[in-house]
């Protein structure tokens, strides 16, 4: 592609002019080409898609925007988006990566904390993103319980009925929505600012043995759901785990309720990728199912 269009939203963005000189692909993402721009002393990180990719870029740009204000977590820092009518963009600081020193994942432990203690008066948010390339409705409301029913769990059997999934797994996670209460009888959540989508891919350490976060997938929710998610592919240690305890004790109902809050993201899976994810599904609805009975 041509760089133009690009280096004017840079421009204006930074009040420098900005010239690109040299564009390097960066491997690591599924959905987005990424390239790293360089040019007059600056490097910027560059995601690509098609033009209808927009919205979906301006709403990673505004969670990213949500995490740099927090003050707690390290994340890029948005600097642009747009399109041409071709292609969608969006331009991101670019973060040197380095090998994370021994203290990195306590820091993200306590960090993570700590970005969990920004809340917010309801759970959800005012911006619609994504979950992979997944619509992801974040209507604020009130009552947790009916925001993760409808928006979270609901909405993922519903695709999943349109992909083909079995039907006792379409029945059965029916009898689980109707079940959520009883997960919560002793727990009320507040509405902490997610990541929403923190596996081990999504952190690194910067050349300075910062962590960063990046790809999110941000709301406000149930702090349980990004502790959950770091266990469903690993990634995070053991002095992750205790410097967050450290910071934010944990509710000993944690131990189901974060199947509860994987299955979200298995479902999604099941929707993107198919295959087993399926029976890994309908393994934790029973689980879940056993555990209210």
């Amino acid at each position: 592609m041509t760089w133009e269009a690009v280096e004017q939203d840079i421009s204006q963005a930074e009040g420098v002019g900005f010239k690109a000189q040299r564009a390097v692909p960066v491997g690591g993402g599924c959905i987005n080409e990424a390239v790293l721009l360089e040019g007059d002393g600056q490097r910027f990180f560059v995601k690509l898609n098609n033009a209808d990719k927009a919205k979906m870029f301006a709403a990673e740009a505004a969670g990213l925007q949500v995490i740099v204000d927090s003050d707690t977590l390290r994340a890029p820092r948005p600097v642009c988006q747009g399109g041409d009518g071709q292609r969608s963009w969006l331009v991101l600081e670019y973060i040197e990566f380095a090998a994370p020193p021994a203290d990195c994942s306590e820091l993200l432990g306590q960090q993570l904390a700590a970005m969990h203690l920004v809340t917010h008066d309801s759970f959800g948010w005012d911006i619609d993103n994504t979950i992979g390339s997944t619509p992801q409705h974040n209507a604020p409301a009130q009552d947790w319980v009916s925001f993760y029913r409808e928006h979270r769990l609901d909405y993922q059997l519903k695709l999943a009925k349109k992909n083909g999934a079995p039907g006792q797994l379409l029945d059965r996670g029916d009898r689980l929505l109707g079940a959520l209460p009883g997960f919560f009888t002793d727990y009320r959540p507040r509405p902490s600012l997610l990541h929403g989508d923190l596996w081990g891919g999504n952190w690194a350490a910067d050349s300075s043995g910062n962590p960063v976060i990046f790809d999110p997938a941000v709301y406000f929710g149930d702090r349980e759901a990004d502790l959950a998610m770091t266990e469903l592919f690993g990634g995070f240690d053991d002095r992750f785990y205790q410097s967050y305890r450290h910071a934010w004790t944990i509710d000993p109902g944690y131990e189901t309720r974060k199947v509860l809050y994987n299955l979200y993201h298995v479902l999604n899976h099941f929707n993107l990728f198919g295959g087993g994810y399926a029976r890994q599904a309908l393994g934790m609805v029973d689980r879940l199912l056993a555990e209210i009975s």
